[in-house]
């Protein structure tokens, strides 16, 4: 055993973590959105000569539900994310007391929201359909909720896909709205 080794293994609180996150390596898809939005800006700002680019992610659950909007905004549908906690409710109050010491009283607590429980992630409406979108991400699984909430969408006739990845909600929205070739980086 070489001294580096042993000196490793009797300082082992000196090396680094072994499990990194991995690099992110973009999509087709994501690439493809990217080139959408510099696209829809260079429009938007004709006059600016550099924009910067436009960057986006679907490694978290945030990511991907900013690519699903971002996407469905930039293709001409509506989209809007869905908020479904409930509110802060905060009475407490500081003051100083005779001794001098800042003291708190009252407590903070959150009330229910006056949303569904279940409710999709994403509310959109694309070629006139209502569309829901529910994003999991990474071992995110559907509730009971959720559960009756696609249930109750699907028979009044709207559809709800539950989205784990922007290339897996690119490929379904272009088999469910009939866009023959998949898009390319190329057409843009």
């Amino acid at each position: 055993m070489n001294q580096t080794a042993r000196y490793n293994t009797r300082n082992s609180m000196y090396l680094k973590p072994e499990n990194k996150k991995q690099r992110f390596i973009k999509s087709d898809s994501i690439k493809l959105l990217e080139l959408m939005a510099d696209e829809a800006a260079r429009k938007r700002y004709p006059n600016v000569p550099y924009l910067a680019p436009r960057k986006f992610r679907d490694d978290s659950a945030n990511g991907l539900t900013n690519c699903i909007i971002q996407f469905l905004q930039l293709s001409g549908h509506q989209a809007e994310r869905i908020n479904s906690t409930g509110r802060r409710i905060d009475t407490r109050e500081t003051f100083e007391d005779v001794t001098g010491r800042n003291r708190t009283i009252g407590i903070s607590y959150w009330i229910k929201g006056t949303g569904t429980n279940g409710t999709a992630d994403i509310s959109s409406v694309i070629s006139g359909n209502s569309v829901k979108v529910e994003v999991k991400f990474g071992r995110d699984r559907q509730s009971q909720a959720q559960r009756v909430y696609q249930k109750t969408i699907e028979q009044a006739g709207g559809l709800y896909v539950i989205a784990t990845s922007f290339e897996q909600f690119l490929n379904w929205y272009c088999i469910t709205f009939k866009k023959v070739q998949k898009l390319a980086i190329s057409d843009f």
